[in-house]
């Protein structure tokens, strides 16, 4: 009876040993997916904008949804088609413009901090920081490859985004069958408010990001900055990283203005402050009233941390990221567990087909 006892103790210990290394092993692969991960979250992110486009779509031609999806994405390359037709030229012109100005407008910056005390010192500390980093020029043909391989990822990513967003129900329900049967439905409508929280934030970002970009644009070209509508264009894309994005988009600005005088470059920071303030006091409020609310200070470590886990792709996709984390939150912790489901109902937007 001992030796009986004794054995399953063991058989007990071992198996407790081996549950505990599949854990570490699954965490170990988790960990370098990582980029996998992002890829997966990029793929879901194309898939949300299209069907942004295809349900409104559907709804209104009664078309098949996997037909609006393809409509919706034809309707995307025929905008973008469009655009570059009508403003390709200028902005092309206008961006080698930039490029061949910005080194002349540093050198003009530089010559005018020379000539003060804090200024010089400043100087001092970017050229000992250049000359540390002088060795990254050898890294230039790796940084090549990483391009050739992004454009790769990119064409994977949006190839398996409208696969997803044809049939999105399949990829969702794989995953609710993942859970026990006490736990599916709960699955499923977290899964469901989730893509809603993402699809309203994008829709609402997407608006944010083209008011913003049009009102710098024209900001800059009544004050008389060179280039403004590629620095408007830069600006609006810079908005899809909130915090980071804006403040780096004024560098440019601020350099080519510098180039006619102190003068040019406070109007130009007026233009840039007056559309930020704007944006964050008007445009976002008004177009994000029915989207998840997340406070600015949770976006910035949202941006620090995916950054410094991820890099650039982390900080590209801090914000959605966090949207889909505050919604799993919400939904999985403060409702079923803390059972406060009116703050759920305040910080989650409604969706619809929750049962489907």
């Amino acid at each position: 009876m001992i030796f009986k006892r004794e054995e399953a103790l063991d058989a007990a210990f071992v198996q407790k040993v081996l549950f505990i290394l599949f854990i570490v092993a699954i965490s170990a692969l988790v960990f370098k997916l990582m980029g996998l991960w992002l890829l997966v979250f990029g793929a879901i992110v194309v898939a949300v904008v299209l069907r942004a486009i295809a349900e409104p779509l559907s709804r209104l031609t009664r078309l098949p949804e996997s037909v609006a999806v393809l409509l919706a994405l034809l309707s995307v390359v025929l905008l973008l088609v469009g655009v570059s037709y009508l403003f390709g030229r200028e902005i092309v012109s206008q961006t080698q413009e930039l490029r061949s100005q910005i080194p002349m407008a540093w050198e003009n910056f530089q010559s005018q901090l020379e000539n003060t005390e804090i200024g010089a010192f400043l100087l001092e500390q970017v050229d000992d920081i250049w000359r540390q980093a002088s060795g990254a020029l050898s890294v230039i043909p790796r940084v090549a490859g990483g391009i050739a391989e992004s454009l790769g990822n990119l064409l994977v990513v949006v190839v398996a985004g409208i696969f997803i967003a044809i049939n999105p129900r399949s990829y969702r329900d794989g995953i609710v069958r993942l859970f026990p049967p006490k736990h599916k439905e709960r699955t499923r409508d977290t899964l469901n408010a989730t893509g809603h929280a993402l699809q309203q934030w994008l829709v609402a970002q997407c608006f944010s990001m083209v008011l913003v970009g049009t009102l710098t644009a024209i900001g800059l070209s009544i004050i008389g900055v060179p280039s403004a509508v590629a620095l408007g264009l830069i600006t609006g894309l810079a908005q899809f990283v909130p915090m980071v994005g804006p403040i780096v988009s004024t560098i440019p600005g601020l350099l080519l203005a510098g180039v006619q005088g102190w003068e040019m470059m406070l109007w130009t920071l007026l233009v840039y402050t007056g559309v930020s303030q704007l944006e964050s006091n008007f445009i976002t409020p008004m177009v994000q009233k029915q989207v998840t609310s997340i406070s600015p200070v949770v976006v910035l470590f949202a941006v620090l941390g995916f950054g410094s886990l991820f890099g650039p792709l982390g900080v590209l996709f801090a914000t959605p990221l966090a949207v889909v984390a505050h919604t799993l939150v919400m939904k999985l912790y403060v409702g079923e567990v803390l059972h406060d489901h009116k703050a759920v109902d305040r910080a989650v937007p409604d969706h619809e087909d929750k049962k489907k």
